[in-house]
């Protein structure tokens, strides 16, 4: 024991002596944090807005004022001829654009169907969704009040039928998406923490050639690689502190229990460290280290449901996805933050996040044993 503590006590020292591995994982639990929370979002609001309008009358204005009265569409665009709009689009600056044509009023007022056309523009697929949602909402409720409006002015006092859905939200009742990712970007940095630092430990030892120095020591093999695996646990476990102020910071709640959280969270950067050793075995200098590193990390990162839903994907990546251990840190994770269950919800996220931990770890292990201390 004296032995294994001592050379845990070398490893922290030469971990405590890279202020250049400090900054990066400090900053992958907290700048990066703050920073994806404000600059990465699904939602999609300020759309841009071309309009020509051929009538300039007051029925036509008041259906614009109806996109400019949402928060989802901000700057508007008054243009004079289709071509500006085309000339917007082209350039960017407008998202969508809205003719109304000079008959407008005109059918309204004979109790036709008053046609406009509205342009999307195709480029962000996600964003044309969401605008051609959102402007379907605005046409669908002026279309109502305009057909009460025409039955008032008939002396007809019927009500019309319609469906008054009564919602109720859980979890996040105000659709706050930031609270997702904030908690996506916690998991993510403690799986990049585990695989990236714990490969680069071992292979700097390789290029360096302090490995074989290593080698005849009293040491045994597995005491030097449990060592050298003891910083990255460690302050990954305590950098999760100021993450977790950070959370509180932006308002995520945190309804479930800490120490399941942090359990997770070991287990997780165990599974890490396991695929950071595998790395490790193929790489023959740092730079090769960060290289397979991101070859193996994105595909994983991917299929977690941290940046998409799993549900979203194809069924043969969902399938798939059932072999990242992310997905199941990433479910825990939002269960105890989000929803607050406890063990008897969570416990088969747990075993399956124990169950990769375990067989990637001791897989690596046997084959780092067999490459780089064989």
């Amino acid at each position: 024991m004296t032995r294994m503590l001592a050379c845990i006590r070398k490893e922290y020292l030469q971990f405590s002596r890279d202020w250049m591995l400090l900054l990066l994982i400090f900053f992958l639990y907290t700048a990066e944090i703050i920073m994806c929370t404000y600059a990465l979002s699904f939602e999609v609001r300020n759309l841009h807005l071309a309009v020509y309008d051929q009538e300039r009358t007051q029925l036509s204005q008041k259906l614009v004022e109806r996109f400019t009265a949402t928060e989802y569409f901000g700057k508007v665009f008054l243009v004079d001829g289709p071509r500006e709009i085309d000339a917007l689009l082209d350039a960017g600056r407008a998202d969508l654009g809205l003719v109304i044509p000079p008959n407008f009023s005109d059918q309204v007022g004979k109790g036709r169907a008053a046609e406009v056309q509205l342009i999307l523009s195709g480029v962000n697929s996600n964003t044309a969704n969401a605008a051609r949602g959102y402007a379907g909402a605005i046409f669908a409720g002026f279309s109502h009040e305009l057909m009460v409006q025409s039955l008032q002015q008939r002396g007809i006092r019927a009500k019309l039928p319609e469906v008054e859905p009564r919602m109720l939200i859980w979890y996040n009742p105000e659709l706050k998406f930031r609270y997702f990712m904030v908690i996506s970007m916690i998991v993510l940095a403690g799986f990049m923490v585990g695989v990236i630092n714990t490969a680069a430990s071992l292979v700097r030892e390789k290029e360096t050639g302090t490995i074989e120095q290593l080698m005849v020591t009293p040491l045994r093999r597995h005491e030097i690689v449990l060592a050298k695996l003891m910083p990255t646990l460690s302050i990954g476990l305590v950098l999760l502190f100021p993450s977790l102020l950070i959370a509180r910071w932006f308002g995520v709640p945190m309804e479930g229990s800490i120490t399941l959280f942090f359990l997770a969270s070991a287990v997780t950067l165990i599974a890490s460290m396991g695929i950071g050793i595998f790395v490790s075995t193929f790489a023959r200098n740092l730079q090769q280290a960060l290289l397979v590193s991101f070859f193996v990390l994105f595909p994983v990162m991917f299929l977690s449901g941290t940046i998409v839903p799993v549900e979203s994907m194809p069924q043969f990546l969902q399938y798939l996805s059932l072999l990242s251990p992310v997905r199941y840190y990433m479910e825990i994770s939002l269960g105890i933050f989000l929803k607050g269950v406890g063990w008897d919800i969570l416990w088969p996220k747990f075993a399956m996040l124990f169950l990769f931990g375990t067989i990637l770890f001791f897989w690596s292990l046997v084959r780092l044993r067999r490459r780089m201390y064989g």
